[in-house]
């Protein structure tokens, strides 16, 4: 289950990953399988929208059942069906990389981590590292 307490977990390690590797501010939210969110932090220096963007590539990753590195290879291929779904969704997907499903036992989606601030390979990563330190399995697709 992603609780509270984990996503406080995933949001430390991802943010401690960031400051060791030189990433720019980061804005991290953790969202339930449902897209309910869970935590957000957004680091000292992040913009204002950054906020908004996280839960974009986090929603978008559970609103499609797969990372928003998928979404991204995706729009490419079909920017169309990219650009019908973002308009169902009410335009809160945000479809490039950054955007990890959590996975528990089995495969489940148990909710995804949206990060931005940095390149969206190392947003991604940052996510990853998050996901990873709290015992999940990490999807970006």
């Amino acid at each position: 289950m992603l609780t509270l307490d984990k996503a406080r977990i995933i949001i430390a390690e991802a943010m401690k990953m960031g400051a060791a590797k030189g990433f720019k501010p980061l804005t991290i939210a953790v969202l339930d399988a449902g897209g309910a969110l869970v935590a957000l932090e957004r680091a000292d220096g992040s913009s204002r929208m950054r906020p908004d963007i996280a839960m974009g590539k986090a929603n978008g990753a559970i609103a499609l059942g797969m990372g928003s590195r998928a979404i991204w290879k995706r729009a490419e291929q079909q920017p169309y069906f990219i650009q019908s779904m973002n308009a169902l969704a009410k335009g809160v997907l945000v479809p490039v990389p950054g955007g990890v499903l959590v996975r528990g036992e089995g495969g489940v989606i148990l909710g995804a981590v949206g990060i931005t601030g940095d390149t969206s390979d190392n947003d991604e990563a940052a996510a990853t590292a998050g996901i990873e330190a709290a015992g999940f399995q990490a999807d970006g697709g």
